[in-house]
C-alpha cells in the first residue's frame, strides 16, 4: 500500500512540475493544483490511517488516531481552493488586458508583434 501511495504522490508531483513549466496560464494553474494535491496526500499519508480509534483522548483508551494530519490537510484544501480561485480570476483578467495567456514575456512579445 505504501508503494501505491508513493507512486501516486510521485505521479502528481511530476505532472504538476511538468505543467508548471508550460507557457500557458491554464497549464500553470493545473500544475499548481496537482502539486497541492500531492502535498495533501503526502501529509495525510504521514499521519497514518487508523481505523476504529478515537481522535480525542478518552479515559481507558491507550491508542488513538492523531488528528493533526487531518487538520493540516483540511486547512491546505481550503487554502488551495482560495488560491486556485484567485489564480483563475487573475489569469482571466490578464487574458482580457493583454490579449494573451502566455506566462513568459516572450509569448507576449510575439503576440504584440502579430498585432502590429
Amino acid at each position: 500500500m505504501e508503494i501505491l501511495i508513493a507512486l501516486c504522490i510521485a505521479f502528481l508531483t511530476s505532472g504538476g512540475i511538468f505543467l508548471i513549466l508550460k507557457s500557458r496560464t491554464f497549464s500553470v494553474i493545473l500544475g499548481l493544483m496537482m502539486l497541492s494535491y500531492a502535498v495533501n496526500v503526502f501529509l495525510f499519508a504521514m499521519g497514518r490511517l487508523h481505523i476504529d480509534k478515537p481522535a480525542i483522548l478518552q479515559k481507558g483508551v491507550t491508542e488513538y488516531a492523531d488528528p493533526l494530519p487531518q487538520a493540516l490537510v483540511l486547512t491546505a484544501i481550503v487554502i488551495s481552493f482560495g488560491m486556485t480561485a484567485f489564480l483563475i480570476v487573475l489569469s482571466l483578467r490578464a487574458r482580457k488586458e493583454l490579449d494573451s495567456d502566455h506566462v513568459d514575456a516572450e509569448g507576449l512579445e510575439k503576440n504584440r508583434g502579430e498585432k502590429s
